[in-house]
């Protein structure tokens, strides 16, 4: 998986292509712990991303936690596998998807 990041003063954008899963959640992970403070916005750009697994959906739930006390989260460009995966398991209604 690749990680574009894109800051701009209190807003960051992670772009995510590839799959996020077992093998690459640990290193998004460390991105949005490293890169978090002082942010305000955090969007996640899922156009490029294919698949994403339980070790990826938890990462977004930590991420959406930290956020929820110092701004807001958004997904933006999901496509229909992943949203399935979403409404699914009842993260559609935890999460802000645009």
């Amino acid at each position: 998986m690749n990680i574009v990041k894109t800051r701009e003063n209190d807003k960051m954008v992670l772009s995510l292509e590839g799959r996020l899963d077992t093998m690459t959640a640990p290193a998004l992970e460390a991105e949005v712990k490293g890169s978090i403070d002082g942010v305000k916005e955090l969007v996640f750009d899922f156009e490029k991303l294919e698949y994403v697994s339980s070790a990826g959906l938890r990462v977004l739930l930590a991420s959406q936690k930290i956020m929820n006390k110092q701004g807001s989260m958004c997904i933006r460009h999901v496509n229909e596998v992943i949203m399935e995966v979403f409404e699914v398991t009842g993260f559609s209604d935890i999460l802000t998807i645009q």
